[in-house]
């Protein structure tokens, strides 16, 4: 009797490049607003000449509908040469901050970087605002919906660090857990394949970046990066 190789289908994820979320006067720019900065429309690239480097063609691309999600799927496409409207999925956006001017000077550090902090609990907010939980009740549907899609095989979603985390903990555990120690550099590619089984997934890889894979200069966590910018731009406001 002879075994038939499972059936998957390819999901590749990738974060959107990177952002200045301050001007250069330490101005806040509007998350719901910012574009890609210089470096993140290059890793845009690069990831785009990555896929047409091994002829990766896509189905379907579903973006949460930022500006920075559609900038950087906007930039693959191109690279890729793939005629796609991207497919605007909001529930996929990121996750959600509160007032930044209602948290306490001596809790601003962990409000930035608690959320992505090893197991998280479920009941954490970021920033004061939307708590991992919600994410979750959001975003697992999402790929529920998804998955019971059956006209695809290879599909590009354009997300977000906290939503690619909320991903890549239910394809590694199959639970409803939140690892936020999963590092998501801007620009970066993750790879998933999935079966007919809820729970048959297989974690190909995670957090590549084409332009520099081996990140031998990254220490810091996004969040923590986030922290540092926000601090350095209040301390330069008049």
């Amino acid at each position: 009797m002879h075994c038939q190789p499972a059936s998957r289908r390819r999901i590749y994820i990738m974060r959107h490049g990177s952002v200045s979320y301050f001007d250069t006067a330490g101005r806040p720019v509007l998350p719901e607003k910012v574009p890609l900065n210089e470096t993140g429309r290059m890793q845009a690239d690069a990831a785009g000449a990555a896929f047409s480097a091994v002829g990766v063609s896509f189905d379907r691309v579903i973006i949460s509908g930022l500006p920075r999600t559609a900038e950087t799927a906007a930039r693959v496409l191109a690279i890729t040469g793939q005629q796609i409207a991207p497919e605007i999925w909001p529930e996929l956006h990121e996750i959600r901050g509160g007032r930044l001017s209602i948290i306490p000077e001596d809790e601003l550090k962990r409000a930035f970087t608690a959320a992505f902090d090893g197991l998280v609990d479920p009941g954490q907010r970021f920033l004061g605002g939307e708590s991992v939980s919600e994410l979750m009740d959001r975003v697992h549907p999402a790929l529920d919906r998804l998955r019971a899609d059956s006209s695809w095989n290879t599909v590009l979603l354009v997300l977000h660090s906290g939503v690619n985390c909320a991903i890549l903990s239910l394809a590694l555990t199959g639970q409803r857990l939140f690892l936020g120690g999963l590092a998501q550099e801007a620009g970066c590619i993750n790879a998933l394949d999935v079966g007919r089984d809820s729970l048959d997934w297989v974690v190909r890889f995670v957090n590549h970046v084409p332009p520099c894979p081996l990140q031998p200069d990254v220490r810091s966590t996004t969040m923590e990066q986030l922290f540092h910018q926000y601090r350095r731009a209040s301390q330069s406001s008049p």
